[in-house]
């Protein structure tokens, strides 16, 4: 039962936090208007909120052996929703970027916690089936959350997505600090911080499956960044029918998800990941081929890449899970490392994307072949590959 409530609340922390990493782009044209701003100088939000979630992580983990869980995350929460409620004060392009790194910084902590939390409670292949579930949680943010923002952009205008998202995770702030977070005893008694992440980092089971679920994820990351100039630029979409993207994309990650509940105790962990990444290159390719014959047919483009988002589902909570079950030091360290590694290449995918953003789509295509074609290198020189 206490593990279930676990499951419960660390879905929600993450579906707030990852709500802001996607449920203002539909609104992004128009908040860069307001700020007088252009619209590419604007989506560099995304990469700052992502350098945000980066770069404290390995804090946020050491912190959580020092005080326990409960007090980063209710910290977290608290840093993060303030940070939504100023950040439509700012009027300039500046103060923009420099509250989304603060949002990014509580984000950080929310992730991190939810994560050792599920850690916590679960061990192998349980564990995978536990982060499948934040899976669904982070692609239902993203996907769902998208068109949530720009049904809240007609109606309420872009500044009332933060003050929403704000609100609410003050409140389930409130709602936590009445909460209590079991912790293995083995967990209660640790090594101080930088042995124990310098020990995980050397051991060649946990980089490259950490990798792997990082360059899959920069996938995601890259569309995201780029894909709002290209459909809401050339094909002409609506802040509306970007949005409604989000349902063909939450459908796709939800999909692989149940997936890894569903066969991961038949097939084992490292089959599906080697799935996943496969996909994930298939679709990247597929969207490259589209964007280089010069498509004007956008399903020829997200169509491939719900079928990357498909691969990455099996990739993800899979890879997260090999690498952290065997980490050689327990407690919170492992998944904050792997966390942080992930947002780092996240925020430098993100700043890629939008260095090379344009109203063309191959670039980003050729970007996501790249990203996908190393995360298959990890996958098969990971301890104990297969093929598929």
């Amino acid at each position: 039962m206490k593990n279930s409530t676990t499951l419960h609340i660390t879905c929600c922390t993450v579906f707030v936090a990852q709500l802001g990493m996607s449920i203002y782009l539909p609104a992004l044209p128009d908040m860069a208007l307001s700020l007088s701003a252009d619209a590419s100088q604007v989506s560099w939000g995304l990469a700052v909120y992502l350098i945000g979630i980066a770069l404290p992580m390995l804090f946020w983990g050491s912190l959580a052996q020092r005080i326990g869980r409960k007090p980063v995350l209710l910290a977290a929460l608290v840093i993060y929703g303030l940070s939504n409620l100023a950040l439509p004060l700012g009027s300039t392009l500046e103060a923009f970027l420099a509250l989304r790194l603060l949002q990014g910084i509580g984000a950080s902590g929310i992730s991190v916690m939810a994560r050792v939390l599920i850690r916590d409670s679960f061990r192998g292949e349980l564990l995978a089936k536990a982060l499948s579930w934040l899976s669904v949680s982070f692609v239902i943010a993203l996907g769902i959350g998208q068109y949530l923002g720009s049904l809240i952009q007609v109606a309420l205008g872009w500044p009332a997505i933060f003050y929403l998202l704000g609100a609410v995770s003050l409140t389930m702030a409130m709602i936590l600090a009445r909460v209590a977070f079991a912790l293995r005893s083995e967990d209660r008694t640790q090594a101080s911080a930088w042995p124990s992440y310098w020990r995980i980092l050397r051991d060649r089971g946990f980089v490259l499956p950490t990798l792997a679920g990082g360059l899959g994820y920069g996938v995601i990351i890259a569309f995201n960044t780029a894909a709002p100039l290209i459909l809401q630029g050339p094909f002409n979409w609506s802040a509306v029918e970007y949005g409604l993207l989000g349902w063909p994309i939450s459908a796709a990650y939800f999909l692989g998800a149940l997936g890894v509940n569903r066969f991961v105790l038949r097939t084992g962990q490292q089959w599906l990941m080697t799935l996943g990444v496969g996909l994930v290159l298939a679709g990247s390719t597929s969207m490259l081929l589209a964007s280089m014959a010069g498509t004007s047919i956008a399903l020829l483009l997200w169509l491939p890449y719900c079928v990357a988002v498909f691969g990455q589902s099996l990739n993800y909570p899979i890879s997260l899970a090999l690498a952290n079950d065997g980490a050689p030091a327990s407690g919170a360290y492992a998944m904050a490392l792997s966390g942080f590694i992930h947002q780092l290449m996240a925020a430098d995918i993100g700043g890629i994307a939008s260095l090379i953003a344009t109203h063309h789509a191959w670039p980003l295509s050729l970007l996501c072949v790249l990203l996908a074609l190393g995360a298959m290198l990890c996958v098969k020189l990971a301890p104990g590959a297969k093929t598929v």
